[in-house]
């Protein structure tokens, strides 16, 4: 594995006796050339996880492997192991962008042409060549986003943890920044938290939701909304049917094998619930043609990441 969080707990005191977890007993891993979104609302101990997992926090209990080595035993290996954009990007403003990025090259022990190449390198990764000669203080926030991003890519590291890296980026920038991360994600293990769901549907293998601190969901992407819906596990599939006009008679669909409820829910539209392992689109089909009745349009409805997120978390946000 190349995260592997086993029994994470962090512990603070508020006055000497007092004390709040802000990770309680959080077991996880991540394997190589995963790319994981990893979620949950404020506060629920995501910032924390990855502070830890970069040597930047040390934990109450419980260990910490990346990249096969431990957090508290082995902290220079893990440093030289991850690339980690955290969610406040610390940036020296008064230096110009390839400034910063030979002087973060150096401090991994990158010299010569080698740290030339290698800053070449990401700086065309993450179009910023344009921008090199300027002070970190002039960009926009999108722009120093991108160092931060270029600096954690810079040492070529096998584990990428990126803390909110699209936070300030605008609809153009959060695509080439997306494109960034997915071809990261190749040949290499990338573990990012996010409040944005499209992000998450567009770039992510998997799912690793908290709340409070604990674990609430691990899961693939595709079976996580597929499981999770309404409140509650699902074992229901629903349709969203839609005529040229209203039926003569609902309970045409009604008598369809499967069914177990039918909803008007506007001029020729119908919400048809089955159970989860019926497909009633060719029933669907062949009633309409039968009935001659136009079929204009018939989808499964999808549960959405953010109704499962909303969930899981308690909507708390």
């Amino acid at each position: 594995m190349s995260i592997q969080i086993q029994n994470l707990t962090k512990q603070y005191s508020a006055n000497g006796t007092d004390t709040r977890r802000a990770v309680d007993d959080l077991t996880f891993s991540v394997e190589p050339g995963q790319i994981v979104g990893f979620l949950g609302p404020n506060g629920a101990g995501k910032s924390t996880t990855m502070k830890i997992a970069t040597g930047y926090l040390p934990p109450s209990s419980g260990t910490v492997l990346v990249n096969g080595h431990d957090v508290q035993t082995d902290p220079m290996a893990v440093r030289r192991s991850v690339g980690y954009l955290p969610e406040h990007n610390p940036l020296y403003l008064d230096l110009y962008v390839k400034e910063f990025l030979r002087f973060a090259g150096r401090l991994h022990t990158l010299s010569g042409q080698a740290l030339s190449q290698r800053v070449a390198d990401v700086l065309e990764q993450v179009g910023l060549g344009p921008e090199q000669h300027k002070r970190i203080g002039q960009l926009s926030k999108g722009y120093r986003q991108r160092v931060g991003l270029a600096q954690a890519l810079l040492h070529n590291p096998p584990v990428l943890i990126l803390d909110e890296p699209t936070t300030g980026l605008d609809p153009n920038q959060l695509a080439d920044i997306r494109q960034v991360i997915k071809t990261a994600g190749r040949d290499k293990t990338v573990l990012f938290s996010t409040h944005i769901m499209q992000e998450v549907e567009a770039l992510c293998d998997r799912v690793v939701i908290i709340n409070r601190g604990q674990l609430v969901a691990d899961s693939p992407l595709a079976e996580l909304r597929t499981r999770y819906g309404g409140g509650q596990l699902v074992d229901t599939a629903t349709y969203l049917a839609e005529f040229e006009r209203d039926l003569p008679d609902p309970a045409l669909l009604r008598s369809l094998p499967g069914v177990t409820a039918v909803e008007r829910t506007g001029q020729g539209q119908y919400q048809v619930t089955a159970p989860a392992n019926a497909d009633l689109r060719a029933a669907i089909f062949r009633l309409a043609a039968d009935r001659n009745l136009t079929l204009i349009g018939l989808r499964q409805q999808e549960t959405s990441l953010e109704g499962v997120f909303k969930t899981l978390t308690g909507g708390n946000e």
